[in-house]
């Protein structure tokens, strides 16, 4: 059964109920269990489900009956190996989870009383890789809406070279684009549109190599794409999509009335990250890029997001705190987002 569709695991809709919910480590260990083993505790080594032996001076360890084998309660979640208490986790997901425009690492820090900013930080962005999964289903594919796909530029202006691209980073978008019921106070807006999901990804460049392949990982096949009139869209028939160009020709009033739903997130993406995080370095931004998409895609459903955190972070690969300060640590693209 999916996690969201769990009625025994519920959501702390306000901080005295978060308080009530998860008084201890012992509370948060007890609901993740549950979260990770809905049917109960299956073994990884044989597979038999059943009530585990537990072990009163390690209570994270289950110990399967059948073949004895032990099971850290974290092991295969992005929380492994964490010296950190497990309610501070479990504050992390609340706060990522209930706060509409996120928070940064400082007033994390500041929130929970953390003595480092290192460890605030590398909660957070533990907690980004675990808002990806490998086997999401791409956007589109539905006959009723279309998809935009259009690139920006992330990053502010250098000094002394002016406001071009230098030391930008190409970001590639693609958004589901709906449509309200007829006749709703909403149908008013952009002529009843507005943005369904959306992936976000970095690009190396605008070839078609880089720009045709990001919407193939991105959106189903045989999805009505609109783009602008750029060469690097050109072979979008050739992969099977409906494919349709809208000549800009460098006017952003022509961008802003065929392609207004993307711009919209392009606006909405650079506020968020120029007002939250105030920038961010090119080495991370794909992660902030995934968190984004997780809250964007979730604004019509936030209580949502605090159970699907933790049942995405099972199995979900972490960077140590060592690959995330070195650089080595690649973060997941945008195309493992939940939908």
């Amino acid at each position: 059964m999916d996690i969201l569709d769990r009625a025994d695991l519920p959501f702390p809709e306000s901080l005295p109920d978060f308080q009530r919910l998860f008084p201890s480590d012992a509370a948060c260990a007890d609901y993740l269990e549950k979260a990770r083993w809905g049917d109960g505790f299956s073994c990884p080594r044989c597979g038999v489900v059943g009530v585990p032996f537990r072990i009163a001076t390690r209570p994270g360890v289950l110990t399967c009956r059948s073949c004895r084998r032990q099971t850290g309660l974290l092991v295969g979640t992005v929380m492994e190996r964490s010296h950190t208490p497990l309610s501070v986790w479990f504050w992390a997901a609340y706060l990522v989870a209930s706060q509409t425009q996120g928070m940064s690492a400082v007033q994390f820090q500041r929130q929970l009383g953390l003595s480092r900013y290192e460890t605030a930080f590398g909660i957070l962005h533990k907690r980004r890789a675990g808002m990806v999964r490998p086997d999401q289903d791409r956007i589109g594919g539905r006959a009723e809406e279309h998809v935009e796909v259009d690139e920006t530029y992330i990053g502010g202006r250098t000094r002394g070279e002016g406001r071009g691209i230098h030391h930008k980073t190409l970001v590639t978008a693609a958004v589901e684009v709906r449509h309200r019921e007829p006749g709703t106070a909403q149908d008013k807006r952009k002529d009843g549109r507005y943005a369904g999901r959306v992936r976000l990804s970095i690009s190396d460049d605008r070839s078609a190599a880089a720009l045709a392949g990001f919407v193939e990982s991105a959106v189903m096949p045989g999805t009505l794409v609109i783009t602008d009139d750029w060469s690097g869209y050109a072979s979008l028939r050739k992969r099977s999509y409906d494919h349709h160009a809208i000549a800009e020709c460098g006017d952003p009033d022509v961008a802003e009335e065929f392609l207004p739903i993307i711009h919209l997130v392009f606006s909405n993406l650079k506020t968020w990250l120029n007002g939250i995080h105030h920038g961010v370095s090119a080495k991370h931004l794909q992660a902030y890029l995934n968190e984004f998409t997780f809250r964007f895609n979730r604004r019509f459903y936030p209580f949502n997001a605090f159970r699907s955190l933790l049942g995405i972070a099972g199995g979900a690969e972490a960077p140590t705190f060592a690959e995330l300060y070195s650089g080595e640590w690649s973060h997941p693209t945008c195309s493992g987002c939940l939908r």
